[in-house]
């Protein structure tokens, strides 16, 4: 016999939400400089790629995908952090780039308290790496008859 589980009272709020009311909830939830940062950087990234699709995945972190993972959006208490899925791969003249350096596929920025973003530079990166999502796309698989 399989044992029921109780449901927490937070997944049962997510139950049935939109991963873009999800992220609405979770930037008022936080309700200060992590909040605005993270509501800025989905603004960014929406204005950068308008058919960016948001998900909400691992229990709780704010995804944008466009033919694959774009980035997520993570905020801890030091930082909001954005973590490129392909990062390694994307070109970045500005520097952005300044935590998870070491591994071979993803890269991060971290956003602290006061830092202005260079949105220019921001939504270049995000446009390269739909570009790079885009271009390793496989293509579909023809229906035989």
């Amino acid at each position: 016999m399989k044992k029921a589980v109780a449901k927490t009272s937070a997944a049962k709020a997510t139950e049935g939400a939109s991963p873009a009311k999800l992220i609405d909830g979770r930037i008022k939830e936080l309700g200060d400089w992590r909040g605005e940062t993270l509501a800025r950087v989905r603004g960014l990234i929406k204005e950068a790629a308008p058919d960016v699709v948001e998900e909400w995945k691992w229990r709780g972190v704010p995804v944008w995908e466009h033919d694959g993972i774009i980035c997520t959006g993570e905020t801890y208490k030091e930082v909001v952090k954005m973590t490129f899925a392909k990062g390694a791969a994307l070109a970045d003249p500005a520097g952005l780039f300044n935590s998870s350096l070491d591994g071979n596929v993803r890269r991060a920025i971290d956003i602290r308290e006061g830092e202005k973003i260079n949105e220019k530079a921001l939504k270049a990166l995000i446009r390269a790496a739909v570009e790079l999502n885009a271009s390793k796309k496989k293509p579909a698989k023809k229906r035989s008859p």
